[in-house]
């Protein structure tokens, strides 16, 4: 019989492949792979693009329909988000915060998919381990952030020149030459801030759903034994982890949405700094 322990440490243990040692399974390092959060990543990623092209594609001046109403709806959603929040001149933002946004929505959607259901289904192929929601992957949240960093110093460079961004990093807030360590420590920090908050934010939040969902699955883990009383016992667990679990998942719906909107306004907003030029 499985330990409440051993269950929750099998649902968070990652399948991975040491690319090093060339064989599935280790204990972590630079050169595992986390083959889980790469297929789920990628197969999303990849729906993520086929649902905006085909909703590019069936665009009509006619009655739209159900595929094309959502996807305009996204695409306003986002248009309006980047009206707001970006202030100069870039074709790349609006495409890019579309993107992120529903990437990472559908990302943090596989945690609404019950914690055992794509596990067992792994273990009857002889995969053991699998860990479905991509979002609650360290790995992957920061790899987004960063991705997001290098677009900040990129553009940061490309409006403002190598001597502008350098007067930034030394010349704010203080501008005096006294104070350039200073201003020079207080940039850097909150430039380095910015993708660790990111990264954070996001695993953090979907990590902890996670947890929750797998906790409520604890209640009926171990049935009791055949008797009425025990029965009776089991059903009504059974009971309060049905309730528990769909009051979580529509509060843990709402949970997912925002991070993604806050991780595509805070990407936004940081590209909108990147191009300030004062």
């Amino acid at each position: 019989m499985v330990s409440n322990t051993e269950y929750i440490k099998h649902h968070l243990t990652y399948l991975t492949y040491n690319v090093k040692a060339m064989r599935l399974g280790s204990d972590g390092g630079f050169w595992t792979l986390n083959l889980d959060t790469l297929f789920f990543s990628v197969v999303l990623g990849v729906m993520c693009l086929l649902f905006l092209y085909l909703g590019a594609r069936r665009v009509s001046t006619g009655i739209p329909g159900k595929l094309q109403n959502f996807a305009e709806m996204m695409l306003t959603f986002a248009d309006n988000q980047v009206k707001d929040c970006f202030h100069g001149k870039n074709k790349v933002i609006g495409p890019l915060a579309l993107t992120i946004f529903v990437w990472v929505l559908l990302m943090n959607f596989m945690d609404i998919v019950p914690v055992d259901i794509l596990p067992v289904l792994a273990s009857m192929m002889g995969i053991h381990y699998l860990k479905v929601v991509p979002t609650n992957d360290l790995n992957l949240t920061f790899a987004l952030s960063l991705s997001v960093f290098f677009l900040i110093l990129f553009y940061s460079l490309k409006v403002k020149g190598s001597k502008g961004f350098l007067k930034e990093l030394t010349l704010q807030p203080f501008n005096h030459p006294v104070f350039i360590p200073f201003n020079l420590l207080l940039e850097l920090v909150g430039l380095i801030a910015k993708p660790i908050s990111l990264s954070l934010r996001l695993f953090g939040n979907l990590y902890a759903g996670e947890l929750i969902f797998i906790l409520i699955a604890l209640l009926t883990l171990h049935p009791s034994a055949d008797t009425t009383a025990a029965l009776a016992g089991t059903t009504t667990l059974g009971i309060a982890q049905f309730i528990l679990g769909l009051i979580w998942s529509i509060f843990h719906i709402l949970i997912i949405t925002l991070q993604a909107f806050i991780f595509m306004v805070l990407t936004i907003v940081y590209l909108s700094l990147a191009h300030e030029n004062h």
